[in-house]
């Protein structure tokens, strides 16, 4: 379990056990605070691409879950999300792909948070809407 008001390196090593995230697909947190958080994913076009040449939409997928599992347990009790609703706005454009989390009600047994995806040149591409149990 992560401690409370943990630095970012502390969060950062608490979430590298996120191993599938972590080492198979690449996702880095790059900071948090209790109801947010932002994951980044440097892409790889041998790991990250589909066989139409965009992102795969399970690594994008993959990133905002990233994020979200920071921001939500950052100063909270064990937290799980039981319900993720993604929508994939456009292709990725840039060499980065960055996923921003922001709690929209964090309460006592639920939290209810938006996940934004965007790549390194600006460009919205995906949008994920999640409820978390507690």
């Amino acid at each position: 379990m992560l401690k409370e008001n943990a630095s970012l390196e502390e969060a950062q090593d608490f979430f590298k056990g996120d191993v599938f995230a972590y080492e198979a697909t690449g996702c880095r947190l790059v900071e948090v605070s209790e109801g947010h958080a932002v994951s980044e994913l440097v892409l790889d076009k041998t790991r990250h691409f589909n066989a139409m040449g965009g992102v795969m939409g399970g690594a994008i997928f993959t990133l905002a879950d990233y994020a979200l599992a920071a921001a939500c347990n950052y100063n909270n009790k064990p937290t799980v999300s039981v319900s993720n609703t993604i929508e994939f706005i456009s292709a990725a454009k840039g060499s980065k792909l960055i996923a921003t989390c922001e709690a929209d009600k964090s309460g006592r047994s639920l939290g209810f948070y938006t996940v934004e995806v965007a790549d390194d040149t600006g460009r919205k591409v995906a949008k994920m809407t999640a409820t978390c149990f507690r």
